[in-house]
């Protein structure tokens, strides 16, 4: 059900879930401090609770609030990148709710750049913890009927329009002067280091924190996905398959069958992906065939989100 600023507030406020809108996908919100409201997020998207959230706050102010240090390197991503599809991690303080972290020493922050979102963090004076609204693994929502779809037209939705950035965002962990890239988004490892003057750290396995969006599955439609390294491999299986519907990348036709082409600029394209993977996924097709995006940097968030798509356990 879509409600106002003012229903979502109060809402937030009464520590109930409300979806809201950012630049990068749709996020299912709570206040950040309440553990009941916390458990009401893992329990309607069905996620493991030792998968901590993102905590999304109004301004780099307000990052001592949750961060117990704030080095200067982290303090200079966060003036390059935010507000921004960029989150960072960061040592928490101690009295950060243990659910919002997942159990970790580390807390991860974002100040999002929507402007309906960036309205709500004022006005109710929250840190809002918010993953993407929907299931578990499933696809993320660029829109709010693909929030209503995922998880049900009772779930309370602040409608922002279609989000323009479109995945997630880049996750970057800190430690005094190093850092290390946990999730590739649309902000470019290179820009990052440009930034930060110095590439990025390999830390320790040991000292890596959990990040969201690792599961080897996730980003998926409910129907099965097939990646395909060229565009000739995927014609070549579709051929054999009366069944199947493609998504494409460039705008190029394949004949015979059903597809959505993604524009050949990998900003456009992101923006576009979910919203043609949710399309596809519609028409009830047995599989969609994706044309795996070039190999280069620019393309890496995509071409992360389409493997963990496409994932198939071993037997």
């Amino acid at each position: 059900m879509r409600i106002s600023l003012t229903k979502a507030i109060e809402l937030l406020k009464q520590g109930e879930v409300v979806a809201i809108p950012t630049e990068t996908v749709y996020g299912l919100a709570a206040d950040a401090r309440d553990a009941q409201a916390i458990a009401k997020i893992y329990a309607t998207k069905e996620r493991p609770a030792n998968n901590p959230l993102i905590v999304h706050i109004a301004s780099s102010e307000q990052v001592a609030d949750w961060a117990s240090e704030c080095s200067p390197l982290a303090q200079k991503l966060a003036e390059a990148f935010w507000p921004g599809p960029f989150t960072l991690v960061l040592l928490a303080r101690e009295d950060v709710c243990s659910a919002v972290r997942a159990g970790e020493p580390t807390v991860a922050l974002r100040v999002p750049a929507h402007p309906v979102t960036q309205q709500l963090l004022r006005e109710s004076g929250l840190g809002l913890a918010a993953p993407s609204a929907n299931k578990y693994t499933q696809l993320s929502p660029t829109t709010a009927a693909h929030v209503e779809f995922s998880l049900g037209e009772g779930i309370p939705v602040l409608d922002g329009g279609a989000c323009q950035v479109g995945i997630e965002s880049t996750i970057v962990s800190v430690s005094g002067d190093r850092w290390q890239l946990l999730r590739p988004g649309m902000i470019a490892e290179a820009a990052i280091a440009l930034v930060a003057g110095s590439p990025a750290s390999q830390i320790a396995l040991a000292e890596t924190p959990k990040a969201p969006g690792q599961h080897l599955l996730h980003y998926s439609p409910r129907t099965p996905c097939l990646l395909f390294d060229s565009r000739q491999s995927l014609h070549d299986y579709a051929a054999n398959r009366s069944d199947a519907v493609a998504l494409l990348i460039g705008n190029h036709d394949l004949p015979g069958i059903k597809n959505i082409a993604l524009a050949e600029d990998p900003a456009l394209a992101a923006e576009q992906l979910y919203a043609a993977l949710h399309t596809l996924d519609a028409m009830h097709a047995a599989v969609i065939l994706i044309e795996s995006p070039p190999d280069t940097p620019a393309w890496t968030a995509l071409k992360d989100r389409l493997q963990r798509a496409a994932y198939q356990p071993p037997a």
